[in-house]
C-alpha cells in the first residue's frame, strides 16, 4: 500500500483559480504523473495528439479537441491502464512557409533573398519560438502529456518514415509523376489537392462566342465562364450522336484573336442538351478538357505563369494579370463581333483554403498517389468487425466511406523549401530519374527535386511514425500501436482521418486507432462560425486568465453531443466558474469539520443516519452513469451527473444535513459523517478530476488520502455494500416534504426564520415511524415549532395543504399568516385584476380595434386577457378560503 501522504492546512476563504493553477502542472511534471511507465502489469491506452501546426499560438477550437482527449487520458489513467497521450506539432508546410515569408517582407527581403538552406534556417526558428508558445499553452490548459515522447513532423526520425513510404509506394507502382491539370495557387505559387480548395458560390457570367469555320462556310457557337483560356484552345467538341453538328466533325475553325487552326473533334463527354452542345476544349487549363485532349492527342498549350499572369503563348496579352486580360480579351471580342452575348451566371468557383485566392486548373507537372487500390483497402476493412474503425458517432462512416468510394489521386507534391523534400533525383546530363532513401553514390551528378511533399502525406503516418516506425521492433510500437481513440473534428475527416486509415492498413496491416471521436466546431454565441474578419474568435488564454482552465474546460466538455458543434457563450463559462466555487466552499466547509481525520480512519462501518446512506446510494448511482457515459463518450451525460450529484444533492442537502450531528454532542455520529464526508469528497474529486484537474487536486491534497496525486488515484467504482435503496427513498421523502414547506411559505410570503406548525398525515404507520425517526431533520429544515406525523390527522379548517407520495401535509393558515390583512391584501389584488381584465375586455370589444391593430397585436391582448383572468380566478379562490 502506497506511503498515506500529510494533508495540507486548510483551503483559502476565496476560490482563486490563477492561484490554484498557478504551479500545479509542474507538480505532475515534476512527479512525472503523464509519463507511460511501460509497466507490463498494466494494459496499454493511446491516444496521438491531433499535432498543431506550428503557424501560431492555438484556438479555442484546440482547447475543446486537447480537453476532450485529457479527459480521456485521465480517466484511463485512473483506470489502471498504462496511458500514453503522446504529444507533437505538425510544420504545416504551406501555412508555416507562407507566415516565415511575410515576415521576411516586413524586413524587406524574400525567401529567395537567402537561399533555400538559409531560408529553412529561420523556419525552424519560427518552429523554435512557437512550439514554445503552443507548450506554455498546453501547460495552462493542464494537459496530462508524456513529453518524454514528443515529436514534430520533420524530425529526424519521421523523417525516416517518410522516406520509407514514399520510396516503397513508388516501388509498388502507387506513386507515380506526371503531367496532369491540378488546383494551382497562383499566390502561394503551388499545387493544392482537392480538398485544400474551399468551392463557393460567385456571381460570374457566361461568354457565348462564334468560332468561324475555317472554309468560310459559318461558325460554331461555344459559352465558356473564363474566356481567357481560350488562347489555349485546342480544338471544339460536340457529342457524336448530336445531328446538329455531325457534318462538321472532322472540319476545323479558326481561333479568334489568335488565328490558330484547331479541329472539332466528336466526344461522348459533351452534354447535347446543355447550351450550344458544342464546347471549347483547353487541356492545358481544365481537367475534363486534359482527359478529352488525351483521347484525342490534342496539344497541351499553357498560358498562363504560376503567378497567374498570362505568358508568351497569350500573345499580345503577356504579361497581364489574368483577370485583367479576362477584361481586355472580352473587349477585345466584342470589337471583332465574336462575342455577342454575356449572360449572369452563379458558378462555384474554387478558392486555396490557404491564401483565399482563386485557383486555377492549371497543367504541371506533379508527383501523385494511386489512390484506388488503397481506398478499396480502406473500405473493405469496414466491414471486417474488430478490425474496422469505429466512427463516433457512427453516421461519419458514411462521410468517410462516400468520400473514399469516389476518391481521385492524391496531389502529393508541393512547390515549397518548408517540408519533407522529395527523395527523387534527377541526373544532371542524362535525366534519369532515381528514386531512393538516400542520395546516389555519385551525388555531384544528380540534383534532387526542389518539390516537398503534401504536410499531410508526413501527418498520415502520425499514428505509428510517432512510434519509431519503420522499426517494428521498437518498444512503443510493439506496446502502443494501434492507438486506442483519435480525437478530431468532422472538418478534417477527409485531410487527415482517411489517409491516417488507408496509410495504416497499407503499412501495418491495421487499423491507426479502435475509435475515431469526432466533434463539431466551436461557433459564436450567435452560431456564426469565428473568423478573423468578423472579429468574434476568443482566445482560450483570455478565457482561463478571467475564468481559470477548469471553468473553460468544463465548459468545452460538458457543452454539446458528440458530432454537433459548440456555441461559445461567456455566461456559461460565468456558471461553470460558480460551480467551481460552490465545490470550493463545499470543500472547504468540510474540510473545517473534518478535525484531524487521517486515510485510515475513515471509517463507514458504523451506524449510519439515513442522510449518510442516501449519499453513499447516490454517490454509487452517480459513479455508475459518469463511468457508463464516459466509456460511451458522452462527457455532456457524464457532466450533467456530476453537476447534479454536487450542486443539488452533496452541497445543497447532505452538507447541510451532516451540520446537524457535525455541530451536536453524539462524537459517533460526528465521527460517522466526517468519514461519509471525506470518503464522498474524495470519490467526488476522483469522478470531477479528469474534467476540472486543477481544482479537484487542489481538494484532494487538503483531503485525508493515500498516493502523491489525484492523477494515479484509482478511478471511483460502485460498492454495493454502500447502495441502501430504502434509505433513498425514505430521504425523497424528507426533501418532498421540505421543499413543499418552503414552496408554501414562498406562496405565502412567510420567511423560513418564522417557526410554523407543521402536520403530517402519512399513508401507512411505517411511513410515520420512518419520519418519526428523522423528525429532526423536519424541525430544522421546515423550522416548526410543532410537528405532528401521524396516520390520521384532523385537518384544519383554514390550512395550506400539498400532497406528497405517501403523505398528506397540512400548515394552518394561523401560524402562517395574519389572516386580516391576508384579506384586505388580496381585495385590493382582486380590485386590480378586475380593472385591467375590463380594459383588455373593452379594448376586444371595439370591432375597430380588432379589424385595424396588426395581428400580432391584437393576439397579446387575448393573451393578457387569459392571463388576468387566470390571476383574478385564483385570488378569488384565496380569498374564499380565507373567508369561509
Amino acid at each position: 500500500m502506497m506511503e498515506e501522504k500529510k494533508q495540507e492546512v486548510s483551503l483559502p476563504p476565496k476560490y482563486d483559480p490563477s492561484a490554484v493553477e498557478k504551479d500545479r502542472y509542474k507538480f505532475w511534471l515534476e512527479g512525472k504523473y503523464f509519463e507511460a511507465d511501460g509497466d507490463k502489469g498494466k494494459d496499454p491506452f493511446t491516444i496521438v495528439i491531433p499535432p498543431p501546426n506550428v503557424t501560431g499560438r492555438l484556438h479555442i477550437g484546440h482547447a475543446w479537441d486537447s480537453t476532450l482527449q485529457d479527459i480521456i487520458t485521465r480517466i484511463k489513467r485512473m483506470q489502471g491502464y498504462d496511458v500514453l497521450w503522446l504529444p507533437g506539432m505538425d510544420h504545416a508546410g504551406i501555412a508555416t512557409q507562407a507566415k516565415v515569408e511575410a515576415k521576411l517582407k516586413d524586413q524587406g527581403q524574400s525567401r529567395y533573398d537567402l537561399g533555400r538552406e538559409a531560408f529553412i534556417e529561420k523556419a525552424w526558428e519560427w518552429k523554435g519560438e512557437y512550439a514554445d508558445f503552443i507548450r506554455e499553452q498546453w501547460s495552462k490548459l493542464g494537459l496530462g502529456l508524456d513529453y518524454s515522447r514528443e515529436r514534430f513532423t520533420l524530425d529526424e526520425g519521421l523523417s525516416e518514415a517518410v522516406k520509407e513510404v514514399f520510396v516503397s509506394l513508388y516501388e509498388k507502382g502507387l506513386i507515380y509523376r506526371g503531367e496532369y491539370i491540378i488546383n494551382w495557387d497562383p499566390t502561394t505559387k503551388t499545387a493544392l489537392s482537392d480538398i485544400e480548395v474551399i468551392h463557393e458560390e460567385v456571381q460570374g457570367h457566361f461568354y457565348h462566342m462564334k468560332y468561324p469555320l475555317k472554309d468560310g462556310t459559318g461558325h460554331i457557337e461555344i459559352a465558356t465562364t473564363r474566356p481567357e483560356t481560350m488562347l489555349g484552345d485546342t480544338a471544339v467538341a460536340v457529342h457524336p450522336d448530336d445531328e446538329r453538328y455531325q457534318h462538321l466533325i472532322g472540319k476545323q475553325v479558326v481561333l479568334p484573336i489568335v488565328g490558330r487552326e484547331i479541329e472539332i473533334v466528336a466526344d461522348d463527354y459533351v452534354d447535347m442538351d446543355f447550351g450550344s452542345g458544342a464546347v471549347k476544349i483547353t487541356p492545358a487549363h481544365d481537367p475534363n478538357d486534359f482527359e478529352i485532349g488525351n483521347r484525342h492527342s490534342l496539344p497541351r498549350i499553357l498560358v498562363m505563369h504560376e503567378d497567374g499572369t498570362m505568358n508568351e503563348k497569350a500573345g499580345k496579352y503577356e504579361g497581364m494579370d489574368r483577370f485583367e486580360c479576362r477584361k481586355q480579351l472580352v473587349k477585345d471580342l466584342q470589337e471583332e463581333d465574336v462575342l455577342f452575348k454575356i449572360e449572369e451566371h452563379m458558378h462555384s468557383v474554387g478558392h486555396s483554403e490557404r491564401s483565399g485566392a482563386v485557383v486555377e486548373p492549371y497543367l504541371s507537372t506533379q508527383w501523385f498517389v494511386k489512390m484506388q487500390p488503397l481506398a478499396d483497402a480502406a473500405v473493405d476493412l469496414q466491414n471486417k468487425q474488430g478490425e474496422k474503425v469505429n466512427f463516433v458517432p457512427n453516421r461519419f462512416e458514411r462521410t468517410y466511406l462516400n468520400w473514399m468510394e469516389n476518391i481521385r489521386d492524391w496531389c502529393i507534391s508541393r512547390q515549397l523549401w518548408w517540408g519533407h523534400r522529395i527523395p527523387a533525383w534527377y541526373h544532371k546530363e542524362t535525366g534519369e530519374m532515381y528514386v531512393g532513401k538516400d542520395a546516389p553514390e555519385d551525388a555531384e551528378n544528380w540534383e534532387q527535386d526542389n518539390d516537398v511533399l503534401d504536410t499531410w502525406f508526413s501527418s498520415a503516418l502520425w499514428p505509428f511514425s510517432t512510434m519509431h516506425w519503420p522499426d517494428t521492433e521498437a518498444e512503443d510500437f510493439k506496446r502502443f500501436f494501434p492507438t486506442n481513440v483519435l480525437v478530431t473534428g468532422y472538418d478534417i475527416i477527409f485531410f487527415w482521418v482517411a489517409r491516417m486509415i488507408f496509410q495504416s492498413i497499407e503499412f501495418t496491416g491495421q487499423r491507426p486507432f479502435n475509435d475515431v471521436l469526432i466533434h463539431g466546431l466551436v461557433r459564436a454565441a450567435d452560431g456564426r462560425k469565428m473568423s478573423k474578419s468578423l472579429g468574434n474568435g476568443v482566445d482560450p488564454m483570455d478565457v482561463i486568465d478571467k475564468y481559470g482552465a477548469d471553468s473553460l474546460r468544463y465548459f468545452l466538455s460538458t457543452g454539446t453531443t458528440p458530432g454537433q458543434d459548440l456555441r461559445f457563450q461567456w455566461e456559461k463559462v460565468e456558471s461553470t466558474w460558480n460551480f467551481a466555487n460552490k465545490i470550493w466552499n463545499a470543500s472547504r466547509f468540510a474540510l473545517m469539520n473534518m478535525g484531524d481525520i487521517a486515510y485510515k480512519d475513515i471509517d463507514l462501518s458504523g451506524e449510519k443516519s439515513v442522510a449518510d446512506e442516501w449519499i453513499l446510494t447516490r454517490l454509487n448511482e452517480t459513479i455508475e452513469q459518469v463511468t457508463k457515459n464516459t466509456d460511451k463518450y458522452e462527457f455532456g451525460e457524464a457532466g450533467r451527473h456530476l453537476y447534479n450529484f454536487i450542486w443539488d444533492e452533496l452541497c445543497d442537502w447532505y452538507i447541510e444535513m451532516a451540520k446537524l450531528p457535525l455541530y451536536g454532542e453524539d462524537e459517533t455520529a460526528k465521527q460517522t459523517t466526517r468519514s461519509v464526508l471525506a470518503y464522498v469528497l474524495d470519490q467526488t474529486m476522483r469522478m470531477l478530476h479528469p474534467f476540472m484537474p486543477f481544482i479537484t487536486e487542489e481538494i484532494w491534497q487538503h483531503l485525508p488520502h493515500e498516493g502523491e496525486s489525484i492523477t494515479r488515484a484509482p478511478w471511483p467504482v460502485v460498492r454495493e455494500d454502500f447502495h441502501n435503496e430504502a434509505a433513498s427513498q425514505e430521504m425523497q421523502q424528507l426533501v418532498a416534504i421540505i421543499r413543499s414547506v418552503r414552496n408554501i411559505r414562498a406562496e405565502v410570503d412567510t420567511p423560513m426564520s418564522k417557526q410554523v406548525q407543521l402536520l403530517v398525515q402519512t399513508e401507512n404507520q411505517e411511513i410515520a415511524e420512518k419520519l418519526e425517526k428523522n423528525r429532526h431533520y423536519l424541525e430544522r429544515f421546515c423550522n416548526t415549532n410543532e410537528l405532528r406525523i401521524a396516520t390520521s390527522i384532523e385537518a384544519p379548517e383554514k390550512a395550506m395543504s400539498s400532497v406528497i407520495t405517501g403523505a398528506e401535509l397540512y400548515l394552518p393558515l394561523e401560524g402562517l399568516i395574519d389572516i386580516e390583512k391576508e384579506v384586505e391584501r388580496l381585495q385590493n389584488e382582486l380590485e386590480k385584476w378586475n380593472k385591467e381584465v375590463e380594459r383588455v375586455e373593452k379594448k376586444l370589444s371595439n370591432e375597430g380595434f380588432v379589424k385595424k391593430a396588426p395581428e400580432k397585436v391584437v393576439e397579446e391582448e387575448k393573451q393578457k386577457q387569459k392571463d388576468y383572468l387566470e390571476k383574478r380566478t385564483k385570488v378569488e379562490t384565496r380569498l374564499k378560503e380565507l373567508q369561509s
